[in-house]
């Protein structure tokens, strides 16, 4: 369901801090809010923003048609927006969404699914945890939110996750709650191989739930962060 959004500005001041192009547009990149993946670029002119922020629905100008066009009306692939931003310069725009369907007129998820160049593990896959690095040693889990975004949004038919999305929120809790108290048996066993597969169990099955429940990781890792920051009391 459409909703408006709450301005951090009003429209006026919000337009004259962006930097319109000679032909009145701005590039607009969408993303994906909880997989990050950017899934499309477009461009928006004063009436298409306008729309946007009104509806809380993308709406973009089409360059080619010279119109206005409102992503998903024909084909119900809409994008609901998270937030609306733009950048140091004033010149681009990053619209984050919670997409229905796919967001390229293909089928495929984004539009930037075609690779001209990649680093050797890009290209490979998502390659061990050994190469990850230290500041990657949690990409896994970034990895592992995109396919269970994937899933929610392909339903692949015969995939443990597609099962828990269409059974629904009771049956991915009943999960979550089996998994911790298989966590809790298994640390209290003092078995830590069992452990180790019943933690990874859990936190696949909560990554499930913040899909479900359309709560990106990052909303968690900024939480954890505020805590972090605040003064100690020890």
């Amino acid at each position: 369901m459409s909703q408006q959004l709450k301005q951090q500005l009003p429209l006026n001041q919000l337009e004259e801090s962006i930097q319109w192009g000679e032909s009145g547009l701005v590039p607009a990149i969408v993303q994906d809010t909880a997989s990050k993946e950017v899934l499309m670029l477009a461009y928006m002119n004063r009436e298409s923003l306008k729309k946007s922020l009104e509806t809380g629905q993308t709406w973009f100008w089409s360059r080619s048609r010279s119109e206005l066009w409102n992503k998903g009306a024909t084909s119900g692939n809409t994008q609901q927006i998270v937030s609306l931003r733009y950048d140091c310069d004033g010149d681009t725009l990053l619209v984050e969404v919670q997409r229905q369907g796919p967001a390229c007129h293909t089928g495929e998820d984004s539009c930037f699914y075609r690779v001209a160049a990649a680093a050797g593990d890009q290209a490979a896959g998502a390659g061990s945890a050994a190469n990850r690095g230290e500041d990657g040693r949690f990409a896994v889990l970034g990895e592992l939110e995109q396919l269970i975004a994937e899933r929610y949004q392909e339903r692949p038919e015969g995939a443990y996750t597609t099962y828990l999305f269409d059974k629904g929120i009771d049956k991915i809790l009943k999960k979550v709650g089996e998994e911790t108290a298989e966590s809790i048996i298994a640390a209290k066993n003092g078995d830590n191989d069992e452990l180790r597969y019943e933690v990874s169990d859990l936190i696949y099955h909560l990554l499930v739930l913040l899909r479900e429940r359309k709560l990106p990781l990052d909303d968690i890792m900024q939480e954890l962060e505020r805590r972090h920051e605040r003064p100690r009391r020890d």
